[in-house]
């Protein structure tokens, strides 16, 4: 959730610190606070609000530091104040923390330091924790080597929970002790300068070079170096890693949002994900990743699939295609349920987490349990480097470019399409002709090519969004593959309007939803040609015959009577096993519209931050 990113080198930190919050704030953005160190001065500035509030307050100040960390939040404990903003600053006033995750047992160590006569501020778990650090660290000989690093790692070994933590010192103001459990953690190496963040984008590209640290590491890091050890003080070699995207990818260009551009963006990143990916002959995909062998594979008797949200969808999207073309059953399982629910699993199962971000920490930790319990376990995932692409076995990186827009869409249709990928792979070595295959293969080529021509539906989408912002429900309908894009579109919609939206599988309507229908509830009803068109006009029929506003999303228009439709967007029509890309832009287009025309925040809508590392 919650961006952190410290400095220390020879530069001014403030300026540093605020660049990379900025760039940050789709992590979270309730409040931002800094913590400088001018020798063994500390300032600390916190203000409710985005970044720019914070930036208004530093500016009427001047800083003289080469030394700080930095936070943008995501509230958990306690409400959205001046006070719960980060940095949190120890009783003593020596030590000054940010915090990213949730301490399970904080209010069992906030207890015991009252009794020792620490003092509170704030309704955090994380000032619990900054406490704790005090407390062990004036229980330490004064002449301790690695005082301060050595109380911060007493202090986590009672902690229960998650945590990314960034932390200074007074009495050491040449160091920021950083350490991780569960949320993500990263030092970025540049010339006699370090900095440390949550996501590479905090370096505002001031590091191409950077160390990932793993779960119970804990780093001290100068302005020259980086020493690392583990919980039980073994010193940890270190690997460095090269960033491996341009910081223009987050860059607006001539978009006004973020999310307006990744929706643009879409034709490129499926490119990119087809990209390198298919045979010679055209006719199976080549997904070396997998790191699984034709004959290993060929021993799968069931697929498992996990993921959080707009992922969850792309999974569903999966379970149809690999059915449809291997005939090898396939679950998908919401991976914060998974982690907890003891499922029974065929012995000869393969599962695949999926994950934008590689830190959505549910997703992770379904990735160590199927892997706990011996199944080879694969990754769908944008980022390289990430903690569920180190864990995994094998997978597939989406090359998407980075998404900063909270509402996910080039990565949801990037998934999707690796999804096609993989059914593709698989079914060929099973119930797929080559010729079969040649026609997967020839629809996926066309496939960016048919999302640019339902790209320029942009202006008659935005004037239905003027037409339809008014309702405050609204029902998405599909059936079998078009299933999940209505319970994305209805997602969507709900992200970044804040109308609320349900989808449904069309025919189940009869079965309760139908009582939801009325002139002031639209319907949207995705209606493409296959076998079951004419029972999914049937349940538009359905929806007219109540009087319910209805859009229909097709690409036969001339099949179904006129009149039927309020409203009929068409799209190109393309093969079946591509088309659930196709009909996500549409629903996409119209969300993001209606949201501009309510004057909502799309890249930051309410209550919602980019990845979600916290249960």
């Amino acid at each position: 959730m919650c961006g952190i990113t410290g400095y220390i080198g020879a530069r001014q930190a403030a300026p540093i610190l605020l660049e990379g919050l900025s760039k940050l704030e789709y992590r979270g953005y309730d409040s931002a606070g800094l913590a400088l160190l001018n020798g063994s001065e500390m300032d600390v500035r916190k203000k409710k609000g985005r970044v720019s509030v914070l930036a208004q307050e530093v500016k009427k100040h001047f800083f003289d530091s080469h030394l700080g960390i930095s936070h943008t939040r995501w509230a958990t404990h306690g409400a959205v104040t001046d006070a719960n903003a980060h940095p949190h600053v120890s009783s003593c006033g020596n030590f000054a923390m940010v915090h990213n995750g949730v301490i399970e047992n904080y209010e069992n160590i906030k207890s015991f330091l009252l009794t020792k006569g620490y003092t509170f501020r704030s309704q955090t778990d994380s000032e619990a924790l900054v406490n704790l650090i005090a407390y062990h660290y004036y229980k330490l000989p004064e002449n301790s080597e690695n005082r301060f690093l050595e109380s911060v790692r007493r202090a986590l070994l009672h902690l229960e929970g998650t945590y990314g933590i960034a932390v200074i010192c007074r009495m050491q103001p040449d160091e920021i002790i950083a350490a991780r459990k569960g949320s993500p953690l990263i030092i970025g190496i540049g010339d006699s300068e370090r900095m440390v963040s949550s996501d590479v984008l905090g370096f505002s590209g001031r590091a191409r070079s950077v160390i990932y640290l793993d779960d119970g590491q804990i780093a001290k890091v100068t302005a020259d170096s980086c020493e690392v050890v583990s919980a039980n003080n073994e010193l940890v070699p270190y690997v460095t890693n090269s960033v491996d995207w341009e910081l223009d990818s987050a860059e607006l260009g001539s978009f006004s949002t973020y999310m307006e551009k990744e929706i643009f963006e879409q034709p490129k990143v499926i490119e990119n994900a087809i990209r390198g990916r298919i045979s010679d002959d055209a006719s199976t995909a080549v997904l070396n990743g997998l790191n699984m062998t034709p004959s290993e594979m060929r021993q799968i008797d069931r697929i498992l699939f996990c993921a959080c949200g707009t992922a969850w969808h792309a999974c569903l999207v999966a379970e149809n295609l690999i059915e449809k073309y291997t005939r090898i059953p396939v679950e998908v399982e919401y991976a914060s349920e998974f982690r907890y629910r003891n499922a029974p699993l065929d012995k000869n199962t393969l599962a695949f987490v999926i994950s934008q971000s590689g830190e959505t920490i549910d997703t992770l930790e379904a990735l160590r349990e199927s892997r706990r319990k011996g199944f080879k376990t694969l990754a769908i995932t944008n980022s390289v480097g990430s903690t569920i692409a180190r864990e995994s076995d094998g997978g597939l990186y989406q090359h998407a470019g980075r998404e900063i827009g909270v509402a996910s869409t080039k990565a949801f249709t990037s998934q999707i399409t690796i999804c096609i990928l993989i059914a593709l792979y698989i079914g060929r070595m099973r119930d797929l002709s080559f010729a079969q295959g040649k026609e997967i293969v020839g629809a996926l080529k066309a496939l960016p090519s048919a999302v640019e021509e339902t790209l320029k539906l942009a202006p008659e989408l935005k004037k239905l969004a003027g037409k339809y912002c008014k309702y405050h429900d609204f029902l998405f309908l599909g059936r079998l593959d078009e299933f999940p894009i209505a319970l994305e579109g209805a997602l969507k919609l709900k992200e970044i309007s804040y109308i609320h939206a349900e989808g449904y599988p069309a025919a189940e309507m009869k079965h309760g939803p139908i009582a939801l229908v009325s002139p002031e509830c639209p319907t949207l009803i995705f209606a493409n040609s296959g076998d079951i068109f004419n029972k999914v006009i049937s349940n538009a029929q359905e929806i007219k015959a109540r009087k319910g506003p209805l859009i229909i999303v097709t690409d036969s228009p001339d099949r179904f009577p006129e009149g039927l439709a309020d409203d009929v967007v068409v799209i190109p029509k393309v093969h079946e096993s591509v088309r659930p890309v196709v009909s996500t832009i549409p629903i996409q287009l119209l969300a993001y519209y209606i949201a501009q025309q309510l004057g909502c925040d799309v890249d930051k809508p309410r209550n919602l931050a980019k990845s979600v590392t916290v249960e």
